[in-house]
């Protein structure tokens, strides 16, 4: 059983009122609160440790070396990774597709090849790819939605052929929150020997994630939607992909020796890590994950998933509301439009009400228009939500329909 006031105890912001109303904080997608755990882990790293990392000597600097790689080890035991060189650490998802564009792409995709992505597909896992094919005279594959919200796995199977050279699929929707069968469709792929890119970033917050029995080849993460700092991220790649591959960036770190003719480079991950890491961040990320692992993870999902079947049930209730489809599992999202009101004007009433969510496109555009949108509104869900924060919610989107005439 959880205790959730125990939960919202550890989150600060939490406490705060906005607009003179107490927050009701539902865009943990767009990224969650922190714990005083992970705000207490950041600045004492700043107050007691901070150094520069494998360089140094001296106490401090070995304090902060082993604080990274310390981080690195929590990383690789939360998502069962096998040596913990298959981290790489990151600025966030976004940063870690355009690596695997940048390098394990462009080695491996050329003229009349093909990149398969997904109609679910945040941009940040969309755009790389439109580029690299741009690049490289390829063509870029999108497998599609039926009207549950779900990947259309017979279409997969159609669209897998002999010249795709990689498959690039969110495990969960930022937009419906649709959770798609990565182990299965990792088997289909790797059947037709395609190596498959998992972007997970809405997916770690809320499902517990083992990279091996998944079996994909990459997998992507932002620390700051799984309650950790902004600026950290990770991805996972199996060693042996991240020994074949090349630096994207460099400079210093990532080097193993230079002369002025010629450089040659250190071993994942630190060949994927050049200039200073965000030591403090990674810090805040292995704090993250402590706390989350002080939790009953098999508790907090069945809370989420009992507030999203209670805010479906809810919001299917007003008149007017659009409810977008959430697949046959889904996670933590409820996306919806109100007749003849804009997204943006709805969202403003909300927050004058106190409660925060998220409106626009979502950055998921081509999505939205094959849902016949071009925004919505999207209220996500974490572990520290309750139903008091549903109730708020409708409470103010009747208030907005009031003050908006809808």
């Amino acid at each position: 059983m959880l205790d959730l006031q125990a939960i919202r105890a550890d989150f600060p912001a939490l406490a705060q009122s906005v607009h003179g109303r107490p927050l009701v904080y539902l865009d943990s997608a767009a990224t969650s609160q922190k714990p005083r755990a992970v705000i207490e882990a950041v600045a004492r790293f700043y107050q007691e440790d901070n150094a520069n990392v494998h360089r140094g000597v001296h106490e401090l600097a070995e304090r902060a070396t082993l604080a990274l790689e310390g981080a690195r080890e929590k990383v690789r035991g939360f998502v069962n990774a096998a040596p913990a060189a298959e981290i790489v650490f990151l600025r966030g998802t976004t940063e870690a597709v355009n690596l695997i564009a940048h390098s394990f792409g462009r080695a491996r995709v050329g003229p009349g090849d093909e990149v398969l992505v997904t109609a679910l597909e945040h941009h940040s896992n969309l755009v790389p790819w439109q580029l690299l094919c741009a690049e490289r005279g390829a063509t870029l594959r999108v497998c599609g939605i039926d009207e549950r919200g779900d990947l259309r796995l017979d279409e997969l199977d159609r669209l897998l052929g002999p010249r795709t050279r990689l498959l690039a699929v969110s495990h969960v929707s930022n937009a419906l929150g649709t959770v798609s069968p990565i182990k299965a469709i990792v088997e289909r792929a790797h059947a037709r020997g395609v190596p498959v890119l998992v972007d997970g970033a809405q997916a770690v917050a809320h499902l517990a994630v083992d990279v091996r029995e998944l079996g994909c080849d990459f997998y992507a993460f932002s620390g700051h939607k799984m309650y950790g700092p902004m600026g950290i991220g990770v991805l996972y790649g199996r060693a042996a992909l991240l020994e074949e591959m090349a630096p994207w960036q460099s400079g210093g770190e990532m080097v193993s020796e230079v002369s002025f003719e010629r450089a040659t480079w250190q071993p994942p991950p630190r060949r994927f890590e050049a200039g200073t890491p965000d030591v403090a961040g990674a810090v805040g990320l292995g704090a993250a994950i402590d706390w989350l692992d002080r939790l009953d993870r098999k508790s907090v999902l069945a809370h989420e998933r009992a507030l999203l079947a209670r805010g479906r049930a809810a919001l299917e209730k007003i008149a007017g509301l659009r409810l977008l489809p959430g697949g046959r599992e889904s996670s933590a999202v409820l996306s919806f439009a109100l007749d003849k009101l804009h997204p943006h004007d709805v969202g403003t009433v909300l927050d004058l009400e106190g409660v925060a969510v998220r409106t626009g496109h979502l950055c998921a555009q081509p999505l939205l228009r094959l849902l016949g949108l071009s925004s919505t509104v999207r209220a996500s869900l974490a572990a520290y939500n309750t139903e008091a924060d549903l109730d708020a919610l409708v409470n103010a989107l009747h208030q907005a329909r009031a003050t908006l005439g809808g």
